[in-house]
């Protein structure tokens, strides 16, 4: 049973977007490994832009309503099953599904995990066997980026940077959440912080461990997410604005 598991994960996932990275390798000017990565990160980005908006609409929306959440946890305590039945009656009121955010990191996992799977093998002769026929064979590939970084190893200044811009775009999302103060100590503000800087830190331990490509492709990736955070919140606070205007 694993190896059949194991087989349909290789030729459904890891195959086809193996042999689609040695392909943009092998047609991008200069063989540069480094920008095949960051063309490789940018077209998986861009067909699952739709379901990463979906996410950060999802977030945003339930980070509007945090405030009266709070009102009703706090109305009914003691009531948990009334709570839990005006939470609901709050969800259908704003047209929010509480877990519309999980879906789409739910869908884009297995790619995440393949992706993941196909650095931490690295680009070796045994990886190379599962080009397809019609994939031009590179031979020995040249894993570095610009000539100056070996991608097949860790780089602890491209992990360090991949924790920053981390830390840019958590703090993207929390600057927007509000806070509510309970008992002289803000519970919402504390919970920020942490995730502010546990998740870039994270980040960079978790980089110091892999080759270096990974790092590449979780930096491209947040640099991505950044801009696309960025345009859909600058969308929203202008509808906001236009029917407060209305």
């Amino acid at each position: 049973m694993f190896e059949f598991f194991v087989g349909a994960f290789n030729t459904i996932l890891y195959q086809p977007l193996f042999n689609a990275l040695i392909l943009l390798y092998e047609y991008i000017p200069g063989n540069d490994f480094g920008i095949a990565i960051i063309a490789f990160t940018l077209i998986i980005k861009v067909i699952f832009y739709p379901l990463g908006s979906q996410g950060i609409k999802a977030q945003k929306s339930l980070q509007d309503i945090q405030p009266k959440i709070k009102e009703l946890q706090e109305k009914f305590k003691n009531d948990k099953a009334q709570q839990a039945k005006e939470m609901m009656d709050l969800y259908k009121k704003e047209k929010i599904n509480p877990f519309s955010g999980c879906l789409p990191l739910l869908i884009q996992l297995p790619i995440l995990i393949t992706v993941y799977q196909i650095f931490w093998r690295g680009i070796g002769p045994e990886q190379l066997d599962y080009l397809y026929s019609f994939i031009p064979h590179p031979g020995a590939i040249n894993q570095s980026f610009l000539g100056l970084i070996d991608l097949s190893q860790p780089f602890w200044i491209l992990a360090v940077i991949t924790g920053i811009a981390q830390y840019f775009q958590v703090k993207m999302t929390t600057s927007q959440q509000k806070t509510i103060k309970q008992g002289g100590s803000d519970f919402s503000q504390m919970m920020q912080k942490q995730m502010l800087y546990f998740f870039p830190i994270f980040t960079v331990v978790i980089l110091l461990r892999f080759p270096s490509a990974l790092a590449l492709y979780w930096l491209t990736t947040t640099f991505f997410t950044i801009g696309q955070q960025w345009i859909i919140l600058k969308e929203k606070r202008s509808i906001t604005q236009s029917e407060a205007q209305n």
